[in-house]
């Protein structure tokens, strides 16, 4: 039997309300700031990523799912979120809108990474980008969406980890002082540090490695580097966020995954350690709409994966439970009843109750266990003495007693057992 790839999974009927539950939260919190969805091809131009994303990154080294297709052309699958969005703000002329430009969007995302809970080869992210400003409270405000969107979801234990990578012009220093540090210490870095050494050693601060991790504390840190501008961008950053009465934590070693980031960088962690700690995080890029040909925009974002918070709402216990599909169950019980019974389901659906309706005829009992099964609040029972007489049958299923209405008036009944339900 065929199945599905690894690292890939069936979302089922069941899980459907907790992704609703995280979608409309973060739409909700979205629109109340004027944040407007995007939506961008899942292929793209691998340059794209190449570009910008960093060569020596782990996405472009091991991780984006790249062909060249029938034209010749090198597409990759959407490897992360934030690239796409600013080539289309470029593409499409976004600038000539009042600025910032505020996106907000829900990807599938795609990366070859070793399954394990909460990281799947095809991930699915809520994410928002603001484009065109450089001021900290677009930072700021951009950090309490994300916060917003989990405190309304219940995940209310969440830290927010924060640090600045400073501005191109510094980089270089900075890079160096790591490669000076790390030189003497070569022998002690795992093997993967060991490389980045001469290819990307703010990578090195990312290790999870527990003795590279342990070296790391000794490390110089980006906050020492800072220009005099990156400087104050953070410290009027983290003023606003106290404003906003946002609790964070300054994080020495926080570079996230990407090298376009600069000045900004943000996650939030759920308590505890370990490789899947993320729930979400970005940072500034005011540098990325260069690398893909444009003008300098500023631009800062984050991503969040739907399945780490979903994680996060089972460990608190704070899953959202989902309303029965159908308020009401139509059983045909003989074969005469049933071209009444689809009328019947029709009209219930055109009176805003939701319905179903049974396909052929059967007994009570086996309609009644159907209807239980799919927790509908009522079902409707047609035989052939409620088709004499023009009535239906309708029963609550919380073991209420069962009465004959006439059929304009099955909608109401239904409503009025669905309003009287605890």
């Amino acid at each position: 039997m065929i199945q599905r790839p690894r690292g890939t999974a069936d979302r089922l009927p069941d899980a459907a309300p907790a992704w609703r539950a995280v979608i409309e939260a973060f739409e909700r919190e979205c629109g109340l700031r004027g944040f407007q969805p995007i939506s961008t091809p899942t292929i793209e131009r691998t340059e794209l990523f190449t570009r910008t994303t960093g060569a020596a990154t782990d996405i472009v080294q091991k991780e984006m799912y790249s062909f060249d297709d029938r034209g010749g052309d090198a597409l990759t699958l959407r490897a992360e979120g934030t690239a796409p969005v600013v080539r289309a703000y470029l593409q499409n002329g976004m600038h000539n809108l009042p600025q910032p430009v505020k996106l907000c969007y829900v990807v599938s995302v795609f990366r070859y990474d070793r399954p394990q809970a909460g990281r799947y080869r095809e991930h699915h992210q809520i994410g928002a980008e603001a484009l065109g400003d450089e001021s900290p409270a677009v930072d700021a405000e951009l950090i309490d969406l994300l916060w917003s969107t989990y405190r309304a979801l219940g995940l209310h234990d969440l830290r927010l980890e924060l640090n600045s990578l400073g501005d191109a012009d510094t980089r270089p220093a900075y890079r160096q002082a790591l490669v000076d540090y790390f030189t003497p210490l070569a022998d002690r870095l795992d093997h993967e540090s060991r490389a980045r050494l001469s290819t990307n050693p703010l990578r090195i601060l990312d290790s999870k490695h527990p003795d590279t991790a342990r070296l790391c504390e000794g490390a110089p840190r980006p906050i020492e580097y800072l220009g005099g501008p990156a400087r104050a961008h953070f410290q009027e950053l983290r003023s606003l966020l106290g404003a906003l009465e946002i609790p964070f934590q300054i994080n020495h070693r926080l570079v996230r995954g990407l090298d376009y980031y600069n000045r900004t960088v943000f996650e939030f962690v759920p308590p505890g350690e370990g490789a899947q700690r993320t729930v979400g995080g970005g940072g500034r890029y005011d540098d990325l709409a260069e690398l893909l040909g444009g003008a300098r925009v500023p631009g800062v974002g984050f991503g969040s994966g739907i399945e780490r918070i979903l994680l996060g709402l089972e460990r608190l216990e704070r899953m959202p439970d989902g309303a029965p599909s159908v308020a009401a169950y139509v059983a045909p019980l003989t074969a005469a009843a049933l071209p009444e019974a689809l009328r019947t389901a029709r009209r219930l659906r055109q009176a805003g109750v939701a319905a179903a309706c049974g396909f052929s005829a059967a007994s009570p009992r086996s309609h009644l266990r159907r209807a239980n099964g799919m927790q509908a609040r009522a079902a409707i029972l047609i035989g052939a003495r409620e088709l004499e007489r023009g009535m239906v049958a309708v029963k609550p299923l919380d073991g209420g007693r069962q009465e004959e209405v006439p059929r304009d008036r099955a909608a109401a009944a239904v409503r009025a057992i669905v309003q009287a339900a605890p």
